[in-house]
C-alpha cells in the first residue's frame, strides 16, 4: 500500500479554500480535471488524452525530495466545497526566482478561484521568492486577466510548446517583484 510523502509545504489559506500539498488520494480527480481537453490544452506539460500513470507520475515527482517544483491543490472541502477545484505550482528557476503555473477545473471557471489561489501564493511567498514569473498561451486571455489582476506586469511576447496542441503556441509573459 502506498502512503503519502510528508512533504516539506505549507498549507496556505485562502478565503474560499485553502492551498495544500498533493496526495496520492487526489488522483482520480486530477485525472478527471487534467483528462478534459480544455484543461490541457491551456498548459504547456498536460498531454491529451493523459496516458495512463501519468498523474500518478506527477503526484510522485511532486513529493520528491529533489523536486524543481512545489504543487498545491485548491481544496475546497473546509468551506463544503470540492476536495480539488484545481492545481498551482511553483517552479524554481533561479536564485530568488519561481514561475507560477496553475489550471483551474472547467466546474470552477469564472469562479475568481485562480486568482484567489494567486493572490494566495503571492501573500504566503512559500519560497521566500523575490520576483514570480508567469506566461500564458494568448488564446486564453481569461488566464492573463488573473495575472494583471494580481498586479503581474506585462513583460512581452514568447512561445511555449504546448504537448495537448503538439505545437508551438504565442504566449504572453508576466512578471511579479516581491518586497
Amino acid at each position: 500500500m502506498k502512503h503519502d510523502t510528508i512533504v516539506n509545504q505549507p498549507v496556505i489559506d485562502a478565503d474560499r479554500f485553502v492551498l495544500r500539498p498533493l496526495r496520492r488520494s487526489d488522483q482520480g480527480l486530477i485525472e478527471m480535471y487534467a483528462g478534459d481537453e480544455q484543461v490541457a490544452r491551456n498548459t504547456t506539460s498536460i498531454p491529451h488524452p493523459l496516458p495512463p500513470g501519468s498523474v500518478e507520475a506527477f503526484i510522485t515527482r511532486s513529493q520528491a525530495e529533489d523536486r524543481l517544483e512545489d504543487v498545491w491543490v485548491m481544496d475546497g472541502t473546509a468551506d463544503n466545497g470540492a476536495e480539488v477545484m484545481g492545481v498551482i505550482g511553483l517552479k524554481r528557476v533561479d536564485v530568488g526566482k519561481v514561475e507560477v503555473g496553475y489550471w483551474v477545473a472547467p466546474a470552477f471557471w469564472n469562479t475568481g478561484l485562480a486568482s484567489e489561489a494567486v493572490r494566495a501564493m503571492i501573500a504566503a511567498n512559500p519560497m521566500g521568492s523575490d520576483t514570480l514569473y508567469a506566461s500564458v498561451f494568448q488564446d486564453n486571455p481569461a488566464s492573463a486577466r488573473v495575472l494583471t489582476n494580481c498586479g503581474f506586469q506585462y513583460l512581452g511576447d514568447a512561445e511555449s510548446f504546448s504537448v495537448a496542441r503538439d505545437a508551438t503556441v504565442p504566449t504572453w509573459t508576466y512578471s511579479l517583484k516581491l518586497d
